[in-house]
């Protein structure tokens, strides 16, 4: 059994993390403490809209948000993880995304792994399993968690179409090209793709002194599957001419210095959505392993070798995507790509920074590997004891999309204090008997409504039509029409008005001191309860009810009138519904 155990340590281990992840989830289910920023207050809510109103396959209809937005702007039902939504209970659905993000994520650096290594793969297998366990639980962004893990599925398909020997042979695997869109995203990857593969050609020419007529033919059946698949993305980017918030976003206005500084917090940390883990081991041992080659390359008199060494390539690819993303806040590098490609305006082509969580676990498999061919039985231990420093990292330290470490710390937070954590889990924040009480005791029918006090998108989830709401791309028009409504508040809340003017994604009525209203808390009680806004534009959006976390100050001035106070034993949550 000893044996066993150290030959096959890999599987052992990473069977072990794979189940308690699966166990914790399994065991607390609803009682979970999923992300909410960018996460439950985002597509969850819209995802359970879309299947309450039975618009998954609809056309031509608008969405009950933002007093109705077209159906097209809430993604393509032709993607993996939607259909998770179109088919489960929201819950389960987020648990079958997240399940399938890992798998996918090993699934395919595994099969990359192989196929570039060949016969030498099962040399190197204990590294590439153990990685490929890291990658695949990176706590990136959950709605696109699998585009970021199916990277390596892609970059496979190529591979096999370059190398190729008859056009009989690269059919399937054209045929996977086209269907990839299914478990990846044009506006996050897609197009980053694209771009990487017109390079690629470009190189590919070059280097060969022979156009690289396949992968010119891939980056061709790659576009059609996306504009096929993500049909409602293209539709709304380029068969509207309605003018949108993505116009006039504020997406930073930095100096060169501060975007080089950007740049290089990007490459040392990831930013929000892209949180890898990378920091904390991967970065340290990539950047000791660089200095170490690269120095061997001088000494033994072949410094050539470091142009094309992979582990320096990747390197440079790390950085070419932060520098991108430093500099897409440089409003000149900006402005100047806008010009150049007028329908990209307000296109975030920052997001080269979200192939470094591919590249990072790449870049530490080529160093270990490195270190198990060096033939020292100290490196190649050395090298296992870094992998698997490098999974535990990725499991339990905390990350803003760890919902696996963030369930265990509430959890037993409750067991040891005794009492209950200032957050909310994910039955708590949607509180769906509380609004199933309410809207059978006021008779709900579909009326237009907006929250006060949490966010939108427990309107959206229980089936209540919001005129406010969460979405980054809808019309300007409404946006402004939205400031008129929660300018009077912005005088007491300057940075609640700055923050809605300069991006505007969050469309929600504001605190009259700057207060946040909408923080996910157990507890909300502001200092100043009122609401300062202008009803007469908020009822020319035929907003009938406000539903309020907090008994509103000046409710009567304003002329609301009380509907009724409502709880319930399954909820946090005092609701307060006012009626305009």
């Amino acid at each position: 059994m000893n044996h066993k155990i150290k030959k096959y340590w890999y599987m052992y281990l990473t069977g072990t993390l794979l189940l308690i992840q699966a166990a914790v989830f399994l065991v607390f289910r609803g009682e979970s403490y999923f992300q909410i920023h960018d996460n439950l207050d985002l597509f969850m809510g819209h995802y359970e809209m879309l299947k309450k109103a039975h618009l998954w396959f609809a056309h031509g209809v608008d969405a009950p948000i933002l007093h109705g937005v077209s159906r097209d702007l809430f993604g393509s039902e032709f993607n993996l993880y939607n259909f998770f939504y179109i088919i489960l209970p929201t819950y389960w659905a987020y648990l079958a995304g997240y399940a399938a993000k890992i798998a996918i994520g090993m699934i395919s650096f595994i099969l990359l792994a192989k196929d570039i290594y060949k016969e030498r793969y099962e040399n190197y297998k204990p590294l590439v399993i153990v990685i490929a366990a890291a990658f695949g639980m990176i706590p990136v962004f959950p709605t696109y968690g699998i585009a970021f893990t199916s990277v390596p599925f892609i970059v496979l398909f190529l591979r096999k179409i370059y190398f190729a020997e008859s056009v009989k042979e690269r059919l399937p695997w054209y045929l996977a090209v086209f269907f990839y869109p299914l478990i990846s995203y044009f506006s996050y990857h897609g197009f980053f793709i694209l771009s990487y593969m017109v390079c690629a050609v470009i190189i590919l020419w070059i280097r060969d002194k022979k156009f690289p007529l396949s992968t010119f033919v891939s980056i061709v059946v790659l576009s059609l599957g996306y504009i096929l698949l993500e049909y409602r993305l293209f539709g709304a980017m380029l068969g509207s001419d309605t003018v949108t918030i993505r116009t006039t976003m504020d997406h930073g206005d930095l100096s060169f210095g501060q975007a080089m500084a950007t740049a290089f917090s990007e490459f040392v940390n990831a930013s929000f959505h892209s949180e890898d883990s990378h920091t904390y081991i991967v970065l340290g041992v990539v950047l000791i392993a660089l200095v170490i080659i690269n120095v061997g390359h001088v000494r033994a008199g072949k410094a050539k070798e470091m142009l094309t060494d992979p582990i320096n390539l990747v390197m440079l690819w790390i950085i070419f995507n932060v520098l991108i993303f430093g500099l897409y806040q440089f409003a000149p590098f900006r402005h100047l790509f806008e010009m150049l490609v007028p329908p990209l305006t307000g296109f975030e082509f920052a997001r080269t920074a979200y192939f470094n969580t591919f590249l990072w676990y790449a870049e530490l498999l080529l160093v270990c590997i490195r270190m198990y061919d060096y033939g020292k039985k100290n490196l190649k231990l050395l090298a296992n004891v870094i992998v698997t420093l490098a999974v535990l990292v990725v499991m339990f330290v905390p990350q803003v999309y760890n919902d696996f470490y963030y369930t265990c710390y509430n959890q037993a937070y409750k067991v040891i204090k005794h009492k209950e954590t200032s957050t909310v889990n994910y039955n708590e924040f949607y509180s769906a008997e509380l609004f199933e009480k309410i809207k059978d005791e006021i008779g709900y029918n579909g009326e237009w409504s907006a929250s006060y006090g949490f966010h939108p998108a427990i309107l959206n989830y229980n089936g209540i039509a919001s005129v406010d709401g969460y979405l980054g791309m809808y019309a300007q028009d409404y946006k402004d029409k939205w400031t008129r409504i929660i300018e009077p508040a912005f005088e007491g809340s300057p940075s609640l008005a700055s923050y809605f003017v300069g991006w505007g994604a969050r469309v929600n009525l504001i605190s009259a001191d700057d207060e946040n209203t909408y923080a996910p808390l157990r507890v909300m009680d502001p200092v100043d309860k009122r609401l300062v806004a202008d009803m007469d534009e908020l009822k020319s959006l035929d907003c009938k009810y406000i539903f309020a976390r907090f008994e509103i100050s000046n409710a009567a001035e304003i002329g609301l009138k009380l509907v009724g106070c409502y709880t319930d034993e399954s909820s946090p949550y005092t609701i307060y519904v006012y009626e305009l």
